[in-house]
């Protein structure tokens, strides 16, 4: 007997909780740590930081009055809808699933931040040479590896077609 597309969906769904319970959990340490601004060196390249950013990605629309806050929540709502769609319909394509999931755990992750806080809580400090690569954080990890898992998918699914 075939499992119903929301059997299906299970995994799926399982690996987007881990990732926003890895996010959730990281970012819970780094506020009970950390006050804005506070840094730790971990090596040559990497810090372990505290920012809060109030805008998007690479800190877009940051010095936005605060309606960014509810806009980019909303994004993060109707993404998370989409995505839950999307697996429905295809929770048997493994790589797009799994690229689909990383995304949701991660958009969630961050609306909860938008939510609770006004701000996404970033961590991950890189640099090198006195350049910085904007902080991030478990779930932008999450929306990243998604992300290029999609752009994978899409490739390998047009070498198939010829």
């Amino acid at each position: 007997m075939a499992r119903s597309s929301s059997g299906r969906m299970l995994p799926w769904l399982a690996l987007a909780l881990v990732i926003l319970i890895a996010d959730q959990l990281t970012k819970t340490l780094i506020l009970g740590h950390y006050r804005l601004g506070d840094s730790t060196v971990v090596t040559g390249f990497f810090n372990i930081v505290r920012a809060h950013n109030p805008g998007a990605a690479f800190s877009f629309l940051a010095g936005a009055s605060g309606w960014q806050r509810w806009f980019f929540t909303a994004i993060g709502v109707v993404a998370t809808l989409v995505i839950l769609w999307m697996l429905k319909a295809h929770a048997g394509q493994k790589l797009f699933s799994f690229a689909l999931a990383c995304i949701l755990g991660g958009a969630v992750g961050n609306v909860v931040d938008r939510l609770m806080h006004g701000y996404v809580v970033d961590f991950l400090d890189f640099h090198w040479a006195g350049w910085h690569f904007p902080a991030f954080n478990i779930a932008d990890s999450g929306i990243t590896i998604g992300a290029a898992c999609l752009i994978l998918d899409e490739l390998l699914r047009v070498r198939r077609g010829r």
